[in-house]
Parts: structure tokens; C-alpha cells; sequence
């Protein structure tokens, strides 16, 4: 007669057995693991850790348009952003410009041969990851004004009593005073209508040497030779 093994064993080979059959249930449905399996089942590793995105570079500030030849020029933008190391480009810098490539800053003296309007003009800054510009603007470089005139002449001449024939003068009307910056250029002129005055102060004169004549006219309208030549350094 057999001997009859112990159950356990059994009980051993038939969880042996079953774990090669499908996981299927009398249905026909699929089993779901039991807990030691899903435990045993590896879980998905963590997304590593976004970088902070980067803050925007902003430039602000006006610059000016014109300036006076053989005057200062600065222009200073201002810049903010999160951080970063920022630079700064220039685009159709003047030739009479220097730029700062560590501050944005755009300064110059225009000489008068720089007088005109200046081509576009962008200045740019950027930490790397964005970026900020101001422009494109332009600048006119304006002439200097003219000095103030400030000075004067003052003339005196001796009213004639004879025609160039050595006749007595008849119908004298009064005198023009010619004067200009040169012996050959005196353009500007300044009628005295009075015979009797033989003085007068030429003012409103700019700074340099001015040339002095005066010729008489009678009442036909005709001339008499000029006068000797004086002049002045105002």
C-alpha cells in the first residue's frame, strides 16, 4: 500500500503547478496581480528639476536728437532684469561716438564737420537668453550759434564843401557808409538822409575787424568818391 504524503507538500506542488498557468479566471477575464506582485513592479523615475527661466532684459530711456557741434553728446540707457551678466551692442554708431559695451553708453563731441543728421542708430542689450533694444533713432548735429553781436563803431567825417571840379557843392542830401569784414567785401550799407550830420555809431557788430567808408550824395542821387578807409577790431 502507498503512503500517503503530508498535505503540505501538496499543498506546495499545487501553488507550483498554478503558477504556470494563465492568469485567467473562469470568465475568461484577465486576473489582476496580487499586491506582492505590483510592489515588485518598478516605479518610473522623477522628471529632474526644471531650471527657473530666465527674466526678461528690459532697456528703457530716451535719448536726445541733436546736438550742438562742439558740445557733449551722452546718452545712459537703463537697464533691469533678474540676473545675469549683461552686455551691450550698437548698430550705425556715429564716427564721432564711443560706446560702452559694458554700460550702454553712448557719448561724443560733434565737430562741425560732423554737422548733419546721423544714420539709425540701436542700441541692444542682452543677458544671454533675451534680449532688449532701444531705436532706432537718429541725432542731428546742429551749427553753433553765431556769437552775440555786441560792439560798435563810432564815425565821424567832415561835411564837403566843394565838387570834385572844385565847384561849390549845391543839393548835398546826406552820406552812405559802406562797411564789410574786408577791404574788397564792404556790402552793407547805411544811408545818413541828413547833410548836416557828420556822425554816427555803427552797432550790433559780431566779434572781428570791420572796414569803413563814406561817400556824400546830393539830390540827383550822385555820388561822391569814397572817403579814406578806417577800420576796427571789435
Amino acid at each position: 500500500m502507498q503512503a500517503v504524503r503530508p498535505f503540505k507538500t501538496l499543498l506546495w506542488l499545487s501553488a507550483l503547478l498554478l503558477a504556470g498557468l494563465p492568469l485567467t479566471g473562469c470568465g475568461g477575464g484577465t486576473v489582476s496581480p496580487t499586491a506582492s506582485e505590483a510592489a515588485a513592479t518598478p516605479a518610473s523615475a522623477p522628471a529632474p528639476p526644471q531650471a527657473p527661466a530666465a527674466t526678461p532684459v528690459e532697456l528703457t530711456g530716451t535719448p536726445a536728437t541733436s546736438v550742438t557741434a562742439g558740445q557733449n553728446y551722452m546718452f545712459q540707457p537703463t537697464v533691469s532684469q533678474g540676473g545675469g551678466v549683461i552686455t551691450f551692442s550698437v548698430q550705425g554708431q556715429p564716427n564721432w561716438a564711443t560706446f560702452n559695451a559694458k554700460t550702454g553708453e553712448l557719448t561724443g563731441t560733434p565737430a562741425p564737420v560732423n554737422e548733419g543728421k546721423t544714420g539709425l542708430i540701436i542700441i541692444t542689450a542682452t543677458n544671454g537668453s533675451t534680449s532688449s533694444s532701444i531705436g532706432p533713432f537718429t541725432i542731428a548735429v546742429n551749427a553753433p550759434s553765431a556769437p552775440p553781436a555786441t560792439g560798435s563803431a563810432t564815425l565821424s567825417w567832415t561835411e564837403p564843401t566843394e565838387n570834385t571840379d572844385g565847384t561849390p557843392i549845391t543839393g548835398l542830401a546826406g552820406y552812405h557808409i559802406y562797411y564789410g569784414t574786408s577791404e574788397g567785401a564792404m556790402s552793407t550799407t547805411i544811408t545818413v538822409a541828413s547833410p548836416t550830420e557828420t556822425s554816427y555809431v555803427v552797432t550790433g557788430l559780431a566779434p572781428g575787424t570791420y572796414y569803413f567808408t563814406v561817400v556824400a550824395y546830393n539830390t540827383a542821387g550822385v555820388d561822391s568818391p569814397q572817403s579814406n578807409l578806417a577800420n576796427k577790431t571789435i
